[in-house]
């Protein structure tokens, strides 16, 4: 259960980067929606990493390139799942705000996230 819960404040914390950093470029850069969303997922994902592997899971066993890797492959899928469903919401409903698709995109891919990090990424050997 500690786990999940230090999942969840990662989580948080990845979701408020990934709020801050789209609503940050939408406002001040020309990417657009689709773009600004890319490299704000970025740099969620890398602000998540360096929580679960400091406070969440206990360290994989691994080298940092392995675990990397493989963070960065669950990491990768989910992210392809939320941004599959961020960018469908959008164009399937024009005026819905870039956040509140974010926000849906994200709910729909935590599972498969804590799932994947627990079970491939910091489990031991």
């Amino acid at each position: 259960m500690k786990k999940l819960l230090r999942f969840g404040i990662a989580g948080g914390i990845g979701f408020l980067v990934d709020a801050g950093v789209l609503s940050l470029l939408l406002q001040t850069t020309p990417l657009g929606p689709f773009l600004a969303r890319l490299v704000a997922i970025a740099l969620a994902m890398a602000t998540t990493w360096v929580f679960n592997r400091t406070f969440t899971f206990d360290r994989s066993g691994h080298s940092l390139a392995v675990e990397g890797f493989r963070y960065g492959s669950v990491g990768v899928t989910a992210a392809l799942v939320n941004y599959g469903l961020y960018s469908a919401l959008l164009l399937t409903l024009p005026d819905l705000q870039p956040i509140t698709a974010m926000v849906l995109a994200t709910a729909a891919s935590v599972l498969f996230s804590f799932f994947g990090y627990s079970r491939f990424v910091f489990r031991g050997e």
